[in-house]
């Protein structure tokens, strides 16, 4: 079986374990990554992948850091099946025209607008959508929390309005002493916050409303969420909903997992790479259903429960995989994707 040819460009949190995943797929061969940069990140990623300069200016750094480059970005587009963009913000839609141009299909990350591809991608909610198109968007790490929550209660004919309050880490741990907040809390300025309409770009059906905040801590974003469910329900069967997903787990405090700094250490006792999380934790031992009301809490982890979204995206659109539940099942195996971790 021929394998998918993916291209990583932007080697930065998501695209260093998106090309650590592809390495895990075995119908798919990552064949180099892009950037501008010649700094550590990009002389690890040397000794391991074939490095391509997006620019002259990043050849000449690259050069003078003694990194090995094989082209620039049209040979990197040129072997290329899919190119997944894990540029900074704004540069994926800058790029999208090049990709286009390139007659490659590509695959952009949530800093982008919904309108850079015109799809937006979550593999258990909207897979057969992606089958075939030239591109679609992984929506962010928040959002991809939520529409895979809340589709589990939709699924289950659970779900009328769902109402969250969003914790947001403040940066990413490795750029915490150049963005990071101290001794501070930073909100939104609009109610409700961008996650909730996110969400509606992939099920416009989901009545969901948003408020998040900014917190001086970088491991990983803490959802509250309030619902209201269509009737009555046991909290057995909220539970029952939540694991139709594949890719929520659930973490008790009786374990002493009462935070996130305790979780992330689980990952890393587990030898999770990077000690990532791609599962939602939902505390299963502080979910409450009082009637037709539902309150509930999970973690997520920013840096990674993409990637498997993102696998899952370079299948649907090459029509590699028509089942999702197939891709989903290949997916999870390879990264070691569980509901219960211990």
């Amino acid at each position: 079986m021929k394998k998918i040819n993916v291209a990583v460009n932007g080697y930065g949190v998501i695209g260093k374990r998106i090309a650590e995943a592809l390495d895990l797929q075995d119908d798919m061969e990552l064949i180099g990554i892009g950037d501008v940069a010649a700094d550590w990140r990009i002389k690890v990623a040397a000794q391991k992948y074939s490095v391509f300069a997006n620019t002259e200016e990043g050849r000449n750094a690259m050069a003078q850091e003694n990194i090995q480059v094989a082209g620039d970005l049209d040979d990197l587009l040129d072997g290329a099946d899919v190119v997944v963009d894990c540029a900074p913000k704004k540069f994926g839609a800058q790029n999208a025209e090049k990709y286009r141009q390139a007659g490659v299909k590509f695959i952009v990350q949530g800093g982008e607008k919904h309108q850079t591809t015109g799809h937006s991608f979550t593999a258990e909610s909207n897979y057969t959508s992606a089958l075939g198109r030239e591109s679609t968007r992984i929506v962010s790490c928040n959002t991809t929390s939520i529409v895979r929550t809340l589709s589990t209660l939709k699924r289950a004919d659970l779900l009328e309005k769902a109402r969250g309050t969003l914790l947001r880490r403040a940066t990413d741990p490795w750029e915490s002493h150049k963005n990071g907040i101290m001794n501070t809390m930073v909100p939104e300025p609009e109610i409700p916050s961008h996650q909730g309409p996110d969400a509606q770009s992939v099920d416009p059906d989901l009545d969901v409303v948003t408020a998040a905040v900014k917190v001086p801590q970088t491991l990983s974003h803490l959802h509250y969420w309030t619902v209201q469910l269509t009737r009555e329900a046991s909290k057995e069967e909220v539970l029952e909903a939540f694991a139709s997903s594949t890719r929520t787990a659930f973490i008790k405090m009786s374990d002493e997992l009462s935070a996130n700094n305790a979780v992330k250490e689980l990952m890393l006792d587990l030898g999770r790479p990077h000690g990532d999380m791609y599962e939602v934790a939902i505390w299963e031992d502080m979910l409450k259903v009082e009637g037709d009301e539902l309150y509930y809490a999970y973690l997520v982890d920013n840096q990674a429960i993409v990637i498997p979204e993102t696998i899952d995206a370079i299948r649907a659109l090459t029509e590699a995989e028509s089942d999702p539940k197939k891709s989903i099942e290949r997916t999870n195996q390879s990264l070691g994707v569980r509901q219960r971790f211990v």
